[in-house]
């Protein structure tokens, strides 16, 4: 048993409360890893506020990243010390995993919103003497704390001369957008491309749009600030959706539609943009998440009588072994500078990054905990 310090939701909507908790050992096929930052995300938000069902009281955050701190007698992929970024989580044994379509695991819902493992435990108890379960495991990490306990699957070692306190985001949101245009779309050079939405997902989408060759390459968002920092990372146009309507502009951009689009704002009209925007046989990916029941619509004859395509796409079609490394690689490389998304909170801290990030103030907020 370890005595850990993490960030807990107990009711709809917040906020974070720092407590601390008390950590069962790694089972044979687990890794404890000592944190050293984890992004912020949607969502987080989306659990918080029960967009999701997410049992409560639950230690949130998902795109942690840390050290290696011990691991369980079966464990054969990482060693005490790797650096490692944390991942969504995926069983391994069901008919989409064998395939190797992880992102789309029969049972990804309740392994990574469960708020336990497979078999329905915990691992995090209070540190006061009661049992009281405190839900864990989000994605396979619950990285808001000091030590997440996670199983060997969603672990992935990077580089030791990377900055490891950047790289936490590779773990979701990052890759999300970069995965969506590269694995998903498979956006081509000299390819048109809009992305709908100037989070930190669309302007991965836009970094990696650069790097895979587009050409002409299309921001819409309402934040000015995001624009402009949208063409600093790759992008050839920009639209402020508050002041013109982003289908007529993103046609006279292109000449007629754009061959892929991306939508991760989670609004349903700016879906029936994306979609209206696209050329004939465009394609067009869904990455927004809204509440759970959502609809959406489009013009029926419009998309069939174009041939357009509707995608949805969960972590960016990854397989994080092989993709979070490429990531990391570009990075380096200067071909992907995704630093220019971020901003660093300490754990007190912790309520404050989750409003700059719904006020748009901050991009991508990172939580360091050391």
């Amino acid at each position: 048993m370890l005595k850990i310090k993490a960030a807990v939701i107990r009711q709809k909507g917040g906020p974070f409360q720092i407590e601390d908790l008390i950590q069962e050992d790694p089972r044979p096929d687990e890794v404890r890893v000592r944190i050293v930052a984890a992004g912020m995300c949607h969502t987080d938000m989306v659990a918080r506020d029960q967009l999701y069902d997410v049992p409560l009281p639950v230690i949130l955050g998902h795109e942690g990243s840390g050290i290696v701190e011990r691991i369980g007698s079966a464990v054969k992929k990482v060693a005490v010390g790797d650096h490692v970024v944390l991942t969504f989580m995926w069983c391994g044994h069901c008919k989409s995993c064998l395939q190797g379509n992880f992102t789309y695991c029969e049972h990804f819902y309740p392994l990574n919103f469960g708020g336990a493992r497979e078999d329905g435990s915990v691992a995090t108890h209070p540190d006061n003497g009661t049992q009281e379960p405190i839900h864990d495991h989000f994605f396979g990490q619950s990285s808001f704390g000091t030590f997440a306990l996670v199983h060997e699957r969603n672990v992935i070692k990077v580089p030791n001369d990377a900055p490891l306190e950047l790289l936490g985001p590779l773990g979701c949101g990052i890759q999300t957008g970069a995965g969506a245009v590269m694995n998903a779309l498979k956006v081509t050079p000299g390819s048109s491309f809009a992305a709908f939405g100037g989070g930190a997902v669309g302007l991965s989408a836009v970094m990696a749009a650069r790097a895979a060759g587009a050409t002409t390459i299309i921001s819409a968002d309402v934040v000015p600030a995001r624009l402009a920092l949208a063409m600093e990372l790759g992008a050839t146009h920009t639209i402020n959706s508050r002041e013109a309507d982003p289908v007529e502009v993103v046609r006279k951009i292109t000449g007629g539609g754009a061959d892929f689009t991306l939508e991760s704002s989670g609004h349903p009209v700016v879906l029936r943009q994306a979609i209206d925007a696209l050329a004939i046989r465009g394609t067009c990916g869904i990455v927004g998440a809204p509440a759970l029941g959502t609809e959406a619509s489009f013009d029926v004859n419009g998309v069939m009588t174009t041939g357009k395509r509707i995608i949805g796409i969960v972590e960016g079609d990854s397989k994080p072994d092989l993709f979070i490394p490429v990531l990391v690689e570009l990075y380096q490389q200067g071909k992907f500078p995704f630093d220019r998304l971020v901003k660093f909170y300490s754990l007190d801290q912790i309520n404050q990054a989750a409003e700059d990030s719904e006020k748009g103030v901050t991009i991508k907020p990172i939580i360091q905990l050391e």
